[in-house]
């Protein structure tokens, strides 16, 4: 992901439908709960409050790409009150800073041209060449020749440390796996009476915060390939690795990404990057090693963009970087294992 720092309805659109289906890839749906929102026995649909609506945020949606400073300066967004995000409230004094990163004005392979440059004519909402300009979540909008975060304002325009006007696409892969005694047998929490689920974390190292693997698609690059590359990367440290190593590890990893899947989150990130005119979209796919014997062969060891990483339990008290608590959460009803003590989560989690 080290060089790879581095799209929703019109604004008059509602984007409360921005979170988008939850599927299941697999030859069929056994160990999946049934959800009583699902449009089939393998398929979810889910409303978030990670979108704001066009018309007003919704009070907890588009809280981390508000934030201040923005991540790796000192620059202070404008404040964007709750009740001014959307883009059909009118504010007229709304007065963004204007701000992007020297690491992307320099010119980087990953990253656009500025707007203003005669050689530059992105085809916004399409794909344009190799980068894939599309939003996962409709059409959005452009004006002055920039896109426009169809979450609504964030305080800050320009692209701070994102290469790509408008979405930049992410890929997320959430390595789960049963926790077990020593014997082997899956371990239950004592209140829920739910099998506890682990994933691997890891700890980002530009923030500290611990988050989900995962990295920028590449122009021309699967979503597939993303997957197993960042998480090889980040959590097994292969770009280190020998050559004879890493043919070992390929087909480690070719194991564990052919495992059944879930597809648990296609879209928009409340990302404290986020700008008024680029913003992160992510696709958060779910991997589960249902006996262990996968990543029980497999020796984790931070690489790339981690500090450190980890096998984690998955419960409602995990605090993690951007969107992730919440893909986590998805997870964890998907597969019916334990997330809170308080009460049983159901279909409407998020």
């Amino acid at each position: 992901m080290a060089g790879r720092i581095l799209r929703k309805t019109l604004a008059t659109v509602s984007l409360s439908v921005a979170l988008a289906s939850v599927t299941v890839k697999s030859s069929g749906c056994r160990n999946i709960p049934e959800c009583r929102n699902s449009f089939s026995s393998c398929g979810f649909h889910l409303n978030s409050n990670i979108m704001s609506a066009s018309n007003g945020a919704k009070e907890n949606s588009h809280n981390k790409a508000r934030t201040s400073p923005y991540p790796g300066s000192k620059v202070q967004r404008s404040q964007v009150p709750n009740e001014k995000v959307g883009w059909l409230v009118e504010w007229q004094d709304y007065n963004p800073v204007e701000y992007t990163a020297v690491s992307v004005l320099a010119g980087p392979r990953w990253a656009d041209p500025q707007i203003s440059e005669s050689n530059f004519s992105p085809k916004f909402n399409e794909k344009d060449g190799h980068v894939e300009r599309k939003s996962q979540n409709g059409l959005y909008e452009i004006e002055n020749g920039r896109p426009r975060n169809p979450a609504g304002r964030t305080g800050l325009v320009g692209r701070g440390l994102l290469g790509r006007w408008g979405p930049n696409h992410a890929a997320d892969p959430i390595i789960t796996r049963w926790k077990r005694d020593r014997s082997g047998n899956k371990i239950t929490h004592p209140i829920s009476g739910k099998n506890i689920l682990q994933f691997v974390a890891i700890k980002r190292k530009d923030c500290g915060e611990w988050a989900i693997p995962g990295g920028m698609v590449d122009p021309g690059e699967k979503i597939s390939a993303t997957l197993k590359r960042e998480f090889g990367e980040e959590a097994l440290n292969s770009l280190q690795k020998s050559s004879a190593e890493k043919r070992k590890l390929e087909e480690q990893l070719h194991r564990l990404f052919s495992q059944e899947h879930l597809v648990i989150y296609k879209g928009y990130v409340d990302d404290p990057r986020n700008t008024d005119n680029a913003w992160m979209e992510t696709e958060a796919v779910n991997y589960h090693d249902e006996t262990g014997e996968i990543m029980d062969n497999l020796t984790l060891e931070a690489g790339d963009d981690a500090g450190k990483v980890k096998w984690v339990e998955i419960n409602d008290k995990l605090k993690l970087y951007a969107s992730h608590s919440q893909f986590i959460k998805l997870v964890a009803e998907k597969r019916d294992a334990h997330w809170s003590e308080d009460s049983e989560t159901d279909c409407h989690g998020l």
